[in-house]
């Protein structure tokens, strides 16, 4: 069927239905939803994937992905998840509608760039409610607000918060709380309606889902729930996904019996790292055409359960596969599932060829 290895395959049809499952739960609560694109490069067949589950915006943290959203030519809004870069500000109003921010500075090039282009650009300013990655602090908020309100070609359009992605902090009643009052303290200050509250990514569909998600709250940020069917959380299944989305595939290059502690005096590999090898004695190993030039190693999980990873370098991956299912030979396939990091990374990756599989 398909020859060339290693490769990606994408099943836009079950991210579709992934896509209707999430964005509903979302509606329901009378929240838009912004599909998150970054994680797979904004594959063309991943967004009409997204726009035909129900997507009401695009949202991505690459310029250049954002470009390749605006080629494929879809019909709704598209936001720059990542804090512009002063320097990118003629890019940014050029490429997307929305970008979220938490810099006076920035916001101004922003005002310059979209007059010069003569377009009108919204602004979400970003509040840290405690994950301590991007945005302003609470006590600044109005502060930033005000400063920004009246910028030519600027509208501030609502504000937003970021969770559960550099502090591991969980989304909560409580802190989705911290975001609306710091927004009727923004509302009393400014005049401005600020009507859009975009209360995070993933993470926060356990909150909906459970009631605890203020009905202010009204924008969420979604990719992997969608992409993966996982709870961001936990990693379990998402209810109602499935996560058989994607599937990354290698092919066998070596099959040899060999011991499995390095045999010599050891020092650093090629990564700088200290690896702890568990001896299992005599196994059959395998090595596959990827590594970690390609995928993170540690975030793949062979369709066999048979089969162990036992760690990689640049080009290769070494496996164990004594338990296999099924007889392991040079020349065989290997199919694994990927979790974010091996996913954000064989998208990126020129190396991984990308194969759109319908139905």
């Amino acid at each position: 069927m398909y020859t060339r290895t290693p490769r990606l395959e994408i099943y836009p049809d079950r991210i579709e239905e992934n896509a209707r499952a999430v964005i509903q739960l979302c509606h329901n609560h009378g929240a838009q939803v912004a599909c998150v694109t970054k994680v797979m490069s904004a594959h063309p067949a991943i967004l009409h994937a997204l726009q035909a589950g129900g997507a009401d915006m695009i949202a991505d943290s690459r310029i250049l992905n954002l470009q390749t959203v605006s080629n494929v030519g879809l019909e709704m809004p598209l936001m720059l998840l990542r804090i512009p870069a002063p320097s990118r500000a003629v890019d940014v109003v050029r490429c997307c509608d929305i970008s979220l921010n938490s810099s006076i500075y920035t916001i101004v090039k922003l005002s310059e760039a979209a007059q010069m282009l003569n377009v009108e650009h919204k602004v979400i300013i970003m509040i840290d409610v405690g994950d301590l990655r991007e945005g302003v602090w609470p006590d600044h908020a109005v502060e930033v607000v005000r400063s920004t309100a009246n910028l030519p070609n600027i509208e501030v359009i609502g504000l937003g918060c970021n969770l559960a992605c550099y502090g591991g902090v969980i989304p909560t009643t409580e802190n989705m709380q911290v975001l609306i009052e710091v927004r009727d303290r923004c509302r009393k200050a400014t005049g401005l309606p600020l009507d859009l509250l975009s209360g995070g990514n993933s993470s926060s569909l356990p909150l909906l889902a459970s009631g605890g998600m203020p009905k202010e709250i009204n924008h969420f940020r979604i990719g992997e729930s969608i992409t993966l069917g996982r709870n961001v959380l936990d990693r379990t299944p998402w209810p109602g996904t499935r996560q058989d989305t994607m599937r990354v595939v290698a092919e066998i290059v070596e099959v040899e019996y060999k011991p499995s502690i390095p045999i010599g005096n050891r020092g650093q590999d090629a990564f700088g790292g200290f690896t702890d090898f568990v001896d299992r004695g005599i196994r059959k190993r395998a090595i596959c055409n990827i590594g970690r030039q390609d995928v993170v190693i540690d975030s793949i999980e062979p369709d066999d359960p048979g089969i162990l990873v036992l760690g990689g370098s640049s080009d290769h991956l070494v496996l164990d596969v004594e338990d296999a299912r099924t007889a392991i030979n040079v020349g065989d396939e290997v199919v694994f599932y990927p979790g974010y990091g091996a996913l954000l990374a064989a998208t990126t990756s020129p190396y991984v060829q990308k194969v759109v599989i319908k139905g």
